[in-house]
C-alpha cells in the first residue's frame, strides 16, 4: 500500500532542488526518421501549464488524466493532463489549477502544489508547458468539461513505474516515419509532451521502484 505523504515527501526529497530534466524528458522523445521542420521557436513561446494532480485510490496513489475532444484547438483526441493556456496576471501555477478546476472539477483551493518540474518547449504547437505536481488528500469526483475532455481516468503511480508499460513502436505522422515512446496505461497510448513529463515525474520517484 502506497500512502501519498509517502510520495509527496519522496518527491520533495528528490526533486525539489535537483529535477531529472530534460534527460528524463528526452527518454519519451518521438524522433523522426527525417528531418521535420516546425517553424516554431523557445523566442516566442506560448506560457502554458498543466497539472499531475495526485489523490489516494484504492490502497495506492493515483494520477489523473484526460482524453481530449476533437473541438480543442491542439492535441485534438489526445491524452493530456489538466493544463492550458497561461492568461495575464497569473502565476503559472495558478493556470495549472485553474485550468484543472475548469477540466475535471477539482476545486483549486483543495490542491496543495508540491513542485514544479522542468519546462517543456513542444515545437509543433509552440508551446512552453511548465508542468506542476500537486495533491488532493481525498477521492475527488471528477466533472470533465464536454466541451474539452472526452474521458477522465486515473492511472496508478504503480503502473506508471513499471518498466513493462514503458514501449515503443513506429508509427506514421504528417507523413513521417516517426520512432514513438509511449507508456501503455491502461488502454491508452500516452505520448509525445504528456509523456516526457510523466518520464521525469517517475524519476522523482526513482526510491519507490
Amino acid at each position: 500500500m502506497l500512502k501519498i505523504e509517502t510520495l509527496i515527501e519522496n518527491i520533495s526529497s528528490n526533486c525539489m532542488d535537483d529535477l531529472p530534466g530534460k534527460s528524463a524528458q528526452d527518454e519519451m522523445l518521438a524522433k523522426p526518421r527525417a528531418k521535420v521542420s516546425f517553424g516554431k521557436s523557445e523566442e516566442h513561446a506560448i506560457p502554458s501549464a498543466v497539472l499531475i494532480l495526485l489523490l489516494p485510490k484504492n490502497n495506492n496513489v493515483h494520477f489523473v488524466l484526460t482524453k481530449r475532444t476533437n473541438q480543442v484547438q491542439h492535441h485534438k483526441g489526445q491524452i493530456s493532463l489538466p493544463g492550458g493556456t497561461w492568461e495575464s496576471g497569473e502565476q503559472l501555477h495558478e493556470t495549472a489549477l485553474r485550468e484543472t478546476e475548469e477540466e475535471i472539477g477539482v476545486l483549486a483551493k483543495n490542491i496543495k502544489i508540491v513542485v514544479e518540474l522542468t519546462p517543456l518547449f513542444v515545437k509543433a504547437t509552440g508551446y512552453m508547458i511548465h508542468p506542476f505536481v500537486g495533491y488532493i488528500c481525498k477521492t475527488p469526483v471528477l466533472k470533465p468539461c464536454q466541451n474539452e475532455v472526452k474521458a477522465v481516468f486515473t492511472v496508478s503511480v504503480t503502473d506508471l513505474l513499471n518498466p513493462k508499460n514503458r514501449q515503443i513502436q513506429q508509427w506514421q505522422i504528417r507523413n513521417t516515419p516517426v520512432d514513438v515512446p509511449f507508456f501503455k496505461l491502461g488502454d491508452y497510448n500516452v505520448w509525445g509532451a504528456t509523456a516526457m513529463i510523466l518520464s521525469e515525474f517517475s524519476h522523482c520517484m526513482k526510491h519507490l521502484k
